[in-house]
């Protein structure tokens, strides 16, 4: 599976990155409705799943693919510390924010409800719970992965993160309080 992963990112990188990104996508949100909120099978919301395979394949597989590469080639300091640390400065305070308002206006449209009012109640503690995890996982990632496997790794670290932002996206910024999981509103 592997040898057969690797020839597709060789003959088809950009595609093998979207196809892959969107598989994962919908499978944090499917992870999200069954695992997290648990609303079962049969009121399992295959349009919201959709939406997340659509964002992940069309728009952020294919970003990140060119964003990655842009980062190996264009941002190289003295020091390989010094280019990870300036690599993951440029992913978390220009492409992730720019990503994070793009998922949630986006998901917004899709869903038919005002952008503006889910970026005003999620986007802040999106971009909160992204300082948290990223940073860490991009220094890694820059030091350590391969270009064409960055979007791989990202993607299968976002599988919790794309859980998150499933049920970020949900509840529209409500933050979850409390072991049994109940919603608390602002």
């Amino acid at each position: 599976m592997l040898r057969w992963y690797q020839s597709k990112l060789k003959t088809a990188p950009l595609l093998t990155q979207a196809l892959t990104t969107a598989v994962l996508f919908a499978t944090g949100d499917v992870m999200a409705q069954q695992g997290v909120e648990k609303v079962g099978l049969d009121k399992h919301n295959l349009a919201r799943t959709a939406r997340m395979a659509g964002y992940g394949g069309f728009i952020f597989g294919p970003a990140a693919t060119k964003w990655y590469s842009f980062l190996a080639s264009r941002i190289n300091l003295s020091t390989s510390n010094r280019t990870i640390a300036a690599r993951v400065g440029c992913d978390q305070f220009l492409f992730a924010p720019i990503n994070m308002g793009l998922f949630l206006s986006s998901m917004a449209y899709l869903e038919g409800s005002d952008p503006k009012a889910k970026l005003k109640k999620a986007y802040i503690p999106g971009m909160t719970n992204n300082f948290l995890l990223w940073p860490w996982v991009q220094a890694v990632n820059f030091k350590y992965v391969p270009l064409e496997h960055r979007v791989l790794v990202v993607n299968f670290v976002a599988l919790g993160w794309n859980c998150y932002l499933s049920f970020l996206n949900s509840q529209g910024g409500d933050e979850v309080d409390g072991p049994a999981g109940e919603i608390k509103t602002s």
